[in-house]
């Protein structure tokens, strides 16, 4: 035989793809875990269909998962992947514009039908010429009929059968990339421990996989990963729903106070929901309610009666929130509300990625209802801008709009775990004397009323939704109402002392500033980082901050030629800008297709702006 192709990469991104109901998700997922797990640096990108259930076979319903791991710091899943496994044809045909040139695709050949090939609409037999494909090494595996062929003494039906043959995909990836089975098969028996059978014979697939790659290695290189140089403590790969999950219950621990989720399921924002109601044991209520308005009011409830109050959604249901997120405006409740972006308007995309609701947390609300907003830039990142809105929203008596993404919510990432005696200290302004104590009388300096609730005597109150004077009672009286508005306004600016300055990373002065927000983070800086070591003279200032922004952003701005705005939308934040740090012309690059960022494209964008 001859001897096995070693390749040694800096780093790799692998695409697996097929029918929804294939396990790409699982497989790509156990894949990162047990990459992290080695020491190896990555990012994901999950790629679900928008359609429940799409017509098998069809390129609508095609689910993909791409993971990018290197021994760098890795901050995109990748522009382009290097391998491709690919389960049907429909994968090939939905992900022929993803492949790096020259790379590998592994596909399972026992698909690749008349049939199959007519549902991706392929006109020929020849799928790798229609998609333009022939100069990439193609490894056909009969991944269905070796499946098969490896549970026929387990008693299963053909269907339960043709479930494992995601494993034997994960299996044969393993071997490739030098991934131990040890993680996988611990998850294997720890999630199917109620069936053995279960168990075992997707283990036996999975070896058959890696061996099948151990016997075949003159067909399939092998490739070497070295692990990231990274700093020392205790990592976990997580997702962005489940870092903002803790990051809430990290905000509740520090702040003293019980934990309350309003929600209703919706799209990509049900895992919150869902990771904070497995939390019983540390004293979280959760409540699924029938609809939006429902949930967010549940929420608003909780906030009067003590807790920390939290509400989840994306693009539609924040639209339907609307009324109440007024309400807790004007009642001065703390609430945040975590809205985890997607594809629109309307149904739009659910499943894609967008970050196109920028300007209906700003002023999507009748009359004037300031609230506090933040973004979150990486998925482990999330955990830190839910435990900060968390700590805005007790300490000043304010509702914040944390928005989060599709990309950031379903991608993950490895993170260090922090230590919570770590974590900043929250004290949530808690009313301590009843004998001066009026529901509407503020700090002077920040401007936050006192947080009272029932229970506590002597400290009953009016709040609501009315226009109210100072002890709480109803007023009309029109300068009243323009003092009020005013205030609430100025609360809001006044959390700037809570924000950091506006840093950039590159020179703080050049030809071209990148300004972005939220998660196109890591694509961002890694343009820049590119751009740089071509000796561009190109920087990033990203913002976290959206209202109130760092004090010294005009300042950051002032000392560039060019401001570049990148953005998932048609220029939202740009808008915003032009508003708020008026006298810069500020050029946009956006894009709307349900899609990150890549790299590519961006040092096209920033590249042509050099050269004007």
């Amino acid at each position: 035989m001859k001897d096995a192709k070693v390749i040694q990469l800096e780093e790799v991104a692998i695409r697996f793809s097929g029918d929804s109901g294939d396990g790409m998700q699982l497989t790509g997922t156990l894949f990162s875990d047990a990459t992290a797990f080695l020491g190896n640096d990555i990012s994901t990108f999950p790629d679900y269909p928008s359609e429940i259930r799409a017509p098998q076979g069809t390129v609508g319903g095609v689910s993909g998962f791409q993971v990018q791991f290197g021994e760098k710091r890795i901050s995109t899943p990748g522009d382009y992947a290097h391998v491709l496994i690919a389960m049907n044809p429909a994968a090939i045909k939905a992900n022929a514009k993803f492949m790096k040139p020259g790379g590998t695709i592994i596909y399972d050949s026992d698909a690749f039908t008349e049939k199959n090939l007519k549902k991706a609409n392929f006109t020929t037999d020849e799928p790798f010429l229609e998609c333009d494909l022939q100069d990439y090494n193609k490894i056909a595996v009969p991944i269905s009929s070796l499946t098969r062929e490896g549970l026929k003494d387990f008693g299963l039906d053909n269907k339960s059968i043709l479930r494992s043959k995601n494993m034997f995909a994960l299996g044969l990836v393993c071997w490739m990339f030098n991934r131990p089975l040890d993680y996988i098969e611990e998850f294997l028996q720890s999630k199917f421990a109620k069936k053995p059978v279960v168990v075992e014979s997707n283990i036996k697939v999975l070896h058959d996989g890696y061996n099948y790659g151990l016997n075949m290695q003159h067909m399939t290189p092998s490739y070497i990963v070295h692990p990231a140089n990274i700093e020392n403590g205790t990592y976990r790969n997580i997702n962005g729903n489940q870092a903002t999950a803790w990051g809430l219950l990290a905000a509740a621990e520090k702040a003293g106070v019980e934990l309350f989720l309003g929600s209703y399921p919706i799209t990509p924002a049900t895992e919150i929901l869902i990771a904070l109601s497995e939390r019983k044991d540390l004293g979280v209520k959760t409540y699924q309610a029938e609809d939006e308005i429902a949930g967010i009011t549940s929420a608003i409830g909780a906030a009067f009666a003590g807790d920390l109050a939290v509400t989840t959604t994306s693009g539609p249901g924040l639209a339907l929130k609307s009324e109440a997120i007024g309400l807790a405006v004007m009642a001065e409740l703390p609430l945040v509300i975590v809205n985890v972006q997607r594809g629109g308007p309307s149904t739009g995309l659910p499943t894609k990625t967008e970050q196109s609701d920028l300007m209906q947390a700003l002023y999507g609300r009748n009359g004037e209802s300031p609230v506090v907003i933040l973004a979150a830039t990486t998925p482990s990142d999330c955990f830190f801008y839910a435990f900060k809105a968390a700590k805005i929203a007790l300490e000043r008596m304010v509702p914040v709009i944390l928005l989060t993404d599709g990309f950031l919510g379903n991608g993950s990432e490895p993170w260090k775990v922090p230590k919570v005696a770590e974590l900043p200290s929250i004290t949530p302004r808690i009313a301590k004397d009843a004998s001066t104590f009026k529901a509407y009388k503020r700090d002077e300096k920040i401007l936050a009323r006192d947080w009272a609730f029932p229970g506590m005597k002597d400290f009953e109150h009016l709040i609501g939704g009315l226009e109210k004077n100072v002890s709480g009672s109803v007023s009309h009286d029109p300068e009243n109402h323009q003092c009020n508005t005013d205030i609430r306004e100025e609360k809001v600016q006044q959390v700037v002392d809570l924000v950091p300055d506006l840093e950039t990373c590159g020179d703080e002065d050049g030809d071209v500033l990148v300004v972005g927000w939220g998660g196109t983070y890591g694509h961002l800086i890694s343009t820049v980082r590119e751009l740089r070591e071509e000796g561009k003279n190109v920087s990033l200032a990203h913002f976290n901050y959206i209202k109130p922004l760092p004090a010294n952003t005009r300042d950051v701005f002032s000392k560039f030629k060019k401001i570049i705005v990148c953005e998932l939308n048609m220029g939202q934040f740009a808008s915003y800008l032009r508003d708020k740090v008026p006298g810069f012309n500020y050029h946009q690059f956006n894009k709307v297709k349900g899609l990150p960022f890549t790299v590519f494209e961006l040092k096209q964008g920033i590249n042509k702006l050099l050269e004007e």
